[in-house]
């Protein structure tokens, strides 16, 4: 099975770049962050036609949203709260009837924080912060089950996940009480998959920024999108791509699609 997790920064302005996606990959099921698309406005024949029967989505004018577009049966789960009481569309959750059973599958899109990484001065990293802190007590509270988080999770934790260390420390993304908090909540019940295939003292990195005129030069990237599963789910584990190229597609994300692949 391969799931493919991508922040498309627009759905309805880069459909192109999602069927070049799939013609390239061939993902089974695709998790999207930053639709920004409104519900009733969402491309709904894009799903069938791109061989996608089963599709879920919510969203909302102009911000945030998030989509999975499946082959698989998926039925949505609707168990988690409003986070923060914002109701703004920043997940879903859906069970994947995979080969080897159920699979709980989720998509976020944690908030970005805002420039100043000061939760007294700038309410924006505040709702980071707390929106982080919420999902961590969810899920350490949720009864055990095979699980696969994905999405575009704002926060680069280790050393070799930005491009200087040293330099985005009290850079938003990269500061140590984001770090903690997002280790937190991958020590809910987590692994990290992308890590299992390269080794923590590799550079790995899946954004990079629109202001780089050579994003590949420079490659000052940063790991903000994560794919997590929970332990038993550790020796179904195949392989991770991070497809870079799609960063040099015709008005591309600045966020490149991660596929993982597992025996399931």
């Amino acid at each position: 099975m391969r799931i493919v997790t991508w922040n498309i920064n627009s759905l309805r302005l880069r459909l192109p770049l999602l069927e070049r996606l799939v013609l390239e990959l061939s993902p089974d099921i695709v998790c999207l962050q930053e639709t920004k698309v409104p519900d009733e406005l969402f491309p709904h024949a894009a799903g069938p036609a791109l061989g996608y029967p089963h599709v879920v989505h919510r969203g909302m004018k102009s911000y945030n949203g998030v989509a999975i577009f499946s082959r698989l049966p998926i039925a949505p789960v609707d168990t988690a709260p409003d986070w923060c009481l914002r109701n703004d569309r920043r997940h879903l959750a859906v069970t994947v009837q995979a080969r080897s059973g159920p699979i709980e599958l989720h998509d976020f899109y944690v908030p970005a924080g805002g420039d100043i990484p000061d939760a007294s001065v700038n309410p924006k990293f505040a709702h980071k912060l707390a929106f982080v802190e919420e999902v961590t007590r969810h899920f350490a509270a949720a009864p055990p089950h095979p699980r696969i988080l994905v999405g575009d999770l704002n926060i680069a934790p280790l050393e070799h996940d930005v491009w200087s260390h040293r330099q985005l420390l009290g850079i938003v993304s990269h500061t140590p009480g984001e770090v903690e908090r997002l280790l937190a909540w991958q020590q809910s019940g987590f692994v990290d998959a992308m890590r299992h295939f390269v080794p923590a003292g590799q550079k790995l990195y899946t954004w990079w920024s629109y202001r780089n005129r050579d994003w590949r030069l420079s490659d000052r990237g940063r790991r903000l999108d994560h794919v997590w599963v929970t332990p038993d789910l550790v020796p179904a584990l195949q392989g991770i791509t991070v497809h870079k190229e799609a960063r040099d597609w015709p008005a591309p994300s600045d966020h490149v699609p991660v596929m993982l692949e597992l025996d399931a």
